[in-house]
């Protein structure tokens, strides 16, 4: 991990460039790359694979929501998120030439999230990888632990350049925040980085825990509300000083107190939620930028600025590094990753004990590692 992101500081690149993908039908196909399992089509989801989704809808010709309005109908959640643009800009960044070059924290996290799997003492039948990207988690898992997994994603060129495994994968062209599987359906459900991009955090979260069956686990990372906050204040002191105000131009994100909340008010037990700080560093702020975009990962939210300014973007490179900057010369940029793990409740699970059946008080713990020798008082 060190040499990748040593070698980013010293192959970093300055260029900016824009692309707008005309809009496209999905396609009824996701052809497998070379050398994996098959293909996946409209027969052999009427034959395979029929018992796992929730309707007589193939997984291929699910329909995705491309518009503002569809948001808003699903539970009255707020509508932050603009996904018609979030998969172009998933598929952009999937059709670059070289996407590992820029995938480093991606790889980091997908293999932090593989760890927790083998934590797990056990094998799990069938997993989903929930808005799997080019699947950075199944590169580092085993048959011996997931024997069966399915990819969801909502970009077809990111399913279709996807990183190779041993495990046997089938590919699902839906969006994250409309799962098409049956109740009861998954012993494990993971996800890495893809949730910060959900306009409604805990129906994602509760569709997830549909899919589980009972006593299944749900193991994922999303980034949290300190991530990036170096760029976020040199832009706004920048806009602030260049031009007498500021917008958003980095996106909203969850903060660690509410995550907990929310897994525990969906239904979720036996929560972990922790965190780690990955630091990043960069020649100067256009590569920490460059970069963002090429992972996929710009700002999708509906009241984003469109355009910065030429004199706002320096002024943002030189305060950024007066505020920030290392002694060599680089700039560093942190990620904040939430990690999160809960259980779907099942009777075979520890609960706690009945309110008031303990019979050990907590004056006596103190006592507990005396000898007996200790209690006795002393004979004259």
């Amino acid at each position: 991990m060190n040499n990748v992101l040593s070698s980013r500081v010293l192959f970093g690149t300055c260029s900016f460039c824009r692309c707008f993908l005309r809009r496209r039908r999905a396609s009824p196909h996701v052809t497998e790359p070379r050398g994996t399992t098959a293909t996946v089509s409209h027969r052999d989801a009427r034959i395979d694979l029929s018992r796992f989704y929730a309707s007589s809808q193939t997984p291929c010709s699910i329909k995705l929501p491309n518009n503002r309005q569809m948001s808003d109908k699903i539970g009255g959640a707020m509508n932050v998120f603009d996904r018609n643009m979030k998969r172009k800009q998933k598929q952009w960044a999937a059709s670059l030439e070289d996407p590992d070059k820029y995938e480093y924290l991606k790889n980091e996290v997908g293999s932090r999230v593989a760890d927790r799997v083998y934590d797990i003492a056990r094998t799990f039948p069938l997993a989903l990888d929930f808005g799997c990207g080019r699947s950075h988690i199944a590169e580092h898992l085993s048959k011996d632990v997931v024997e069966r997994l399915f990819l969801t994603d909502v970009s077809e060129s990111t399913l279709k350049r996807r990183r190779q495994s041993d495990i046997p994968v089938q590919c699902i062209l839906a969006d994250e925040e409309f799962l098409p599987f049956r109740e009861n359906t998954f012993d494990l459900v993971m996800s890495s980085l893809s949730l910060h991009w959900i306009n409604d955090l805990p129906g994602a979260l509760r569709q997830i825990f549909h899919v589980l069956k009972p006593d299944g686990v749900f193991i994922g990372a999303m980034v949290g509300g300190e991530t990036l906050y170096e760029l976020r204040c040199s832009l706004q002191l920048a806009e602030i000083e260049r031009e007498g105000g500021f917008s958003p131009h980095v996106s909203p994100y969850t903060a660690v107190t509410d995550l907990g909340n929310i897994l525990g008010q969906v239904g979720f037990n036996m929560l972990t939620v922790d965190i780690d700080d990955i630091h990043i560093h960069y020649p100067g702020v256009f590569e920490v930028m460059s970069d963002l975009q090429a992972m996929g990962e710009s700002n999708c939210a509906w009241n984003r600025k469109s355009m910065l300014h030429r004199d706002t973007i320096l002024a943002t490179a030189a305060i950024y590094k007066e505020m920030y900057g290392c002694d060599d010369g680089s700039v560093p940029a942190t990620f904040e990753i939430l990690f999160m793990i809960g259980w779907k409740p099942h009777e075979s699970q520890a609960k706690p004990a009945r309110r008031g059946s303990a019979n050990i008080s907590f004056g006596d713990l103190g006592k507990i590692n005396q000898s007996p020798s200790m209690d006795k008082p002393k004979e004259r």
